[in-house]
């Protein structure tokens, strides 16, 4: 089966999609912890519907990347880069799971509930426990650090890839991706060519026959 391209549609949609929630999200829990403003509550309805969305999704988004082959990354890559590019990845899926998880069972542990709306309120997964929720708060905050440093390397990896190698690997979770060009076939290709050239010179400069 021949490699794609670039990711799956699908998979693009939901890349840019949660790449705009989860920004909120973190900016937003910022906002949450370093204000006492009548603002809190208000950042608090946003950050805890976030969760939920970033949840669902990235549940989608890991059925969609088992069920669908990923590009490859390019041949002459070093050996640790490409580790680093997959471990990062996998990283980032467990990140994207275990924070809205943590975070919806801190708010059951403290006996907060997570409404969403008016009237739609999700269930406690924990029991109510003062120690526990202070346990999870920490788990949270620690996690959320680590969560933007992954993310800064990622963004660092990808432009990395799109302005400096300029390998294809940026343009693959994009859109309108061209095919990916082997590096290693355009001097075969060149050589073809003026051989192709070579012959047609040789024909011209033949006389012909008396």
């Amino acid at each position: 089966m021949n490699t794609p391209a670039s990711f799956h549609p699908f998979a693009r949609v939901l890349h840019w999609t949660m790449a705009v929630l989860i920004l909120a999200m973190l900016f937003i829990g910022v906002g949450m912890v370093g204000t006492v403003s009548p603002k809190h509550p208000w950042l608090l309805a946003i950050h805890r519907p976030l969760g939920v969305a970033i949840l669902l999704l990235v549940i989608v988004r890991l059925a969609v990347r088992l069920r669908t082959q990923p590009p490859a990354l390019p041949d002459d890559m070093p050996y640790w880069q490409r580790y680093v590019a997959h471990a990062s990845h996998w990283v980032l899926y467990g990140l994207m799971l275990a924070m809205p998880l943590i975070g919806w069972a801190m708010q059951s542990a403290g006996g907060y509930p997570i409404m969403l709306g008016d009237t739609l309120r999700l269930p406690a997964i924990l029991p109510e426990n003062a120690t526990l929720f202070a346990w999870l708060r920490e788990a949270h905050r620690y996690l959320a650090y680590l969560f933007f440093l992954t993310i800064l390397g990622h963004v660092g990896a990808a432009l990395y890839h799109a302005l400096i190698r300029r390998d294809g690997v940026f343009q693959s979770m994009t859109f309108g991706m061209p095919e990916r060009i082997d590096a290693k076939a355009i001097p075969a290709a060149e050589s073809e060519a003026q051989v192709s050239v070579e012959l047609q010179a040789t024909k011209h400069d033949t006389p012909p026959p008396s």
